[in-house]
């Protein structure tokens, strides 16, 4: 096996900041080096207040933030410890088994499973000298640590990440009723845990459609607008080997036919330059029925007093993608995935005060200074310009 090598495409500072702490390092499956770092995320969430061990990590509160956070298309690939004192060896390993365990709970089983630590990066950086020493898992004797023969700091990350990528973009609004019987507030939570289970449901339902466009429809030479359907979506395939790679006499629809071949302003690589495919999902159940047969009509009284809450949900979400990725695979493994982490996530928010609160929530996306791809935020808009309560 050769040496193995990382690529860091986020500033040096960030991998080497002076405080102690870990962080998750964050990659793409769809760099040509699976070891290249784009950027790293702080642990957020511990067991314990204060945390006894950067290891202290409460794993369940962490992905949940992290499924929204981070764009689909990005996965951790592996983490890195800042402390003063310890084996660098044995740190980089504790590093790795904290990689391994968020991409269980990420369940980040599109690229290619997450059962094994192969191939993942252990790091241990010393707080007072800034001195940062990689590790990478490989398969010898079931599994070893290797040194990282070479770390380059990339010159031009910006045009590593954004020259061959896209950026698919779904909004979604969403608008559900729930009857809850006033005697029985206790079951509003089955209640809105199994409705939103359906709305989850029809995200996978064959008859899902999916309208297809660019953002820039000022431009010249606008692709036509365009429809994939759910019936040939495969929830199943390993991006990692999708069918990008097929024979070229094969037709599928790619991001690239709704990317623009030529821009008037100047070849500037960054997230606001990308082309932005335009995902609008559409459930068709006016299709021809199997069977015929005359409308049946069936008429259920309310025997109790009930009440009715009205819950809004504005999904927007932002994924990120080659440009030779084929639609067919770019949308149930990105998109709609996207879609149900959101819609998740706002509900475990409005759970707690389903009867007494009308809450607003809003997904926003940003690129943060230093960053080199965006990031996605809800806020709760009842809260103002209060933003301790966020």
């Amino acid at each position: 096996m050769e040496d193995p090598g990382v690529r860091i495409l986020c500033p040096k500072p960030v991998i080497t900041r002076n405080e102690p702490g870990l962080q998750w390092l964050i990659g793409s499956p769809f760099f040509p080096d699976p070891l290249a770092v784009v950027s790293t995320f702080r642990c957020m969430h511990s067991t314990t207040s204060p945390p006894q061990s950067v290891f202290s990590i409460d794993y369940a509160k962490e992905s949940e933030d992290l499924r929204v956070l981070l764009l689909k298309g990005f996965h951790i690939i592996g983490a890195l410890v800042v402390q003063k004192d310890g084996s660098e060896e044995q740190i980089a390993s504790q590093a790795i088994d904290a990689a391994l365990k968020i991409r269980k709970c990420l369940e980040v089983d599109g690229f290619g499973g997450t059962s094994e630590k192969h191939g993942l990066i252990g790091a241990a950086a010393d707080i007072v000298t800034g001195d940062t020493h990689f590790f990478v898992s490989c398969k010898e004797n079931g599994w070893s640590l290797k040194p990282v023969s070479s770390v380059v700091y990339d010159t031009d990350p910006e045009q590593y990440v954004w020259e061959t990528a896209c950026l698919l973009h779904c909004k979604l609004p969403m608008t559900v009723p729930l009857y809850i019987p006033v005697d029985k507030k206790s079951s509003a939570t089955e209640i809105h845990s199994s409705i939103l289970e359906a709305a989850v449901a029809n995200f996978k339902d064959s008859r899902l459609a999916c309208l297809i466009e660019t953002s820039n429809k000022t431009h010249a030479e606008v692709p036509p607008p365009a429809i994939v359907h759910a019936v040939d979506f495969d929830f199943n395939i390993d991006l990692s080997a999708s069918r990008a790679a097929e024979d070229p006499g094969v037709k599928l629809l790619r991001c690239s036919d709704f990317c623009l071949e030529s821009k008037s302003e100047p070849n500037i690589f960054c997230p606001e330059n990308a082309d932005v495919i335009e995902v609008m999902l559409l459930l068709n159940r006016s299709k021809k029925p199997l069977e015929s047969g005359a409308p049946l009509t069936t008429y259920f009284p309310v025997d109790e007093e009930t009440k009715l809450v009205i819950l809004e949900f504005n999904l927007d979400v932002l994924c990120y993608a080659p440009k030779d990725l084929p639609l067919i695979d770019a949308l149930p493994k990105l998109i709609i995935p996207g879609l149900i982490d959101q819609l998740t996530a706002m509900k475990k928010i409005v759970l707690p005060d389903l009867l007494t609160s009308h809450h607003q929530l809003q997904p926003y996306h940003f690129n943060p200074s230093g960053l080199l791809h965006p990031i996605t935020a809800i806020y709760e808009l009842t809260y103002g310009e209060t933003e301790m309560k966020q």
